[in-house]
């Protein structure tokens, strides 16, 4: 039941496929990165870089949005590569994130490529 002067909001939420190969760790997600999907990509990103990855590498091409949470707990990834000397890298930005990381000024902090071949070179 919907109550008069409420606005609901659907979720998304999101999926996160993982890859593991040579040390090099990809997490391809697909959809909504918002606060409520944010603590599962969180997790995910603890879980490798607990195991001492050589590097993680995030895959945007399907997310079609991303909130403050969810640029927080990338930003939070990027703090643990600094801590650890793992490569993280982040690989195909759709239009709608690309602007967002461009109004917030991240695209000069993070490592951004157009594709996960490119992401791979140097590491």
């Amino acid at each position: 039941m919907r109550l008069p002067g409420r606005v609901e909001v659907a979720t998304q939420g999101i999926e996160i496929a993982q890859q593991e190969n040579d040390g090099v760790v990809t997490l391809s997600l697909k959809g909504y990165m918002d606060m409520n999907s944010s603590p599962e990509v969180r997790e995910a990103l603890t879980r490798y870089f607990d195991k001492q990855s050589k590097a993680i590498i995030v895959d945007l091409s399907e997310v079609p949005y991303i909130d403050s949470s969810g640029i927080a707990t990338l930003v939070e990834g990027l703090q643990w590569s600094h801590n650890s000397k793992n490569k993280f890298r982040l690989v195909g930005l759709t239009p709608t994130v690309k602007d967002i990381f461009e109004i917030a000024r991240l695209l000069q902090v993070f490592e951004v490529f157009n594709t996960k071949d490119e992401a791979l070179q140097g590491i």
